[in-house]
């Protein structure tokens, strides 16, 4: 007699699961998890997650995808402790989150998330951050010429000087580049150890400018400033000439408030203790952090132009430190492309200007003309390119100026 086998299809293997309060508060995540996985995932809730994932049947989990929201934010150590759990077992983990703070999404990318996508889901973001979790690029290597081969100290007290444009496209990436490039060749016999941070982490263009790579390790060290030491910080510089040591901005867009007052006060400390002179290159918007740079600095340079945008800019930038008592004085203002000397209609400008925002410019930049911008994109240093632009010996004085300020101060104290 014969008959026919009806061969049942084998169970295909879990290889990711969604980790939530309740999952059907998230059917885009449903669906999108389908579309990328079939079958192939499962769904715990916050209290099986924890049992399941100390299991055998866990280590066959690639990733899980752990759905929040702003309910979930009231209490968020489980979720810490299921983070913690699946990265112990070496598992992915992507946060799903809608309307949760970014103070809470930095502690949970910290304690060891990988990947963060809102919701609701963006379309095909999910497909995107499990290809980018679960095959992470390589890692570019860096030039020799550029490592660091710099060794930490953990004896120097760097005096911190950051730059910050009162309006886009004022000159303060220009400033703040050539002017840690001039304090790093201001004495040839005893050069001066000099770093810049590129703190503008979502724009920022030092990297540009010195043509260097951007790199994930700056990134990786933003994330966890709590573990960072003088080795992994050096390590996160690159070196250009060997003579200026630069923290570039990270690789990718992030946001401003990932990093808080107390990440930026362990960068500002570990940069000042191994630097004589710590450069930053601040973004042009106020942040959270931005009140402890100013604090730190020892001198503040303001960039602005002669026009009506960086001096409503300035006004408003007047009024926020002096109502909140924070030390405006500490602010230098710098006039980028100012009329040339015999520009008396020009310099009758500048001093109502000074007056009418009630502040002083004290230094003032020629325009250096079209060669300045077409130099920043061959990635050197204005010395290097065009060593006689007036703009370029300006920046030379202020350099000069700041050493020899620093120098009275360190014998006077000696």
């Amino acid at each position: 007699m014969s008959g026919t086998v009806m061969l049942k299809p084998e169970p295909q293997p879990i290889t990711a699961c969604t980790v939530s309060r309740d999952v059907q508060n998230f059917d885009l995540l449903i669906e999108d998890m389908e579309t990328c996985l079939g079958e192939s995932w499962g769904d715990l809730g916050f209290e099986d997650a924890l049992p399941f994932l100390q299991q055998e049947e866990a280590s066959e989990l690639e990733f899980i995808a752990i759905a929040l929201d702003a309910e979930d934010e009231q209490d968020l150590s489980i979720i810490s402790e299921i983070v913690r759990a699946a990265k112990a077992h070496n598992i992915k983990v992507l946060l799903i989150a809608e309307d949760v703070s970014p103070t809470s999404l930095h502690g949970l990318l910290r304690e060891g998330g990988d990947e963060f996508v809102p919701y609701p889901l963006p379309e095909g973001e999910l497909a995107q951050a499990i290809n980018r979790v679960l095959t992470p690029p390589p890692a570019a290597p860096v030039a020799p010429e550029m490592e660091n081969k710099m060794k930490a100290t953990g004896d120097r007290n760097g005096v911190l000087i950051p730059v910050q444009g009162m309006a886009g496209g004022t000159g303060a990436t220009t400033l703040a580049v050539n002017l840690a490039w001039e304090l790093a060749n201001i004495d040839a016999e005893n050069p001066p150890r000099v770093c810049i941070l590129d703190l503008d982490l979502q724009f920022g263009s030092v990297s540009t400018y010195l043509d260097m790579p951007r790199r994930e390790a700056v990134f990786e060290m933003l994330q966890d400033t709590e573990m960072m030491d003088s080795e992994s910080f050096m390590h996160s510089l690159l070196s250009y000439d060997q003579k200026l040591q630069v923290l570039t901005a990270p690789t990718d867009v992030i946001p401003m408030d990932l990093i808080g007052p107390e990440d930026i006060q362990r960068i500002i400390e570990m940069a000042r203790t191994n630097f004589d002179y710590v450069v930053i290159d601040m973004p042009t918007t106020m942040v959270e952090w931005s009140e402890t740079v100013l604090q730190a600095a020892h001198v503040y340079f303001a960039t602005l132009e002669l026009d009506m945008r960086s001096a409503q800019n300035t006004l408003r930038i007047k009024r926020a430190l002096q109502s909140e008592q924070l030390p405006f004085e500490k602010l230098r203002f710098v006039l980028n492309r100012a009329p040339k000397f015999t520009d008396l209609n020009g310099k009758s400008r500048i001093k109502r200007l000074a007056e009418s925002l009630g502040i002083s410019i004290e230094v003032q930049l020629p325009d250096g003309g079209k060669v300045v911008p077409q130099n920043a994109d061959h990635g050197i240093p204005l010395a290097e390119g065009i060593a006689k632009n007036p703009l370029r010996k300006e920046i030379a004085k202020l350099a000069q100026s700041v050493h020899e300020v620093n120098q009275s101060a360190e014998a006077a104290t000696a």
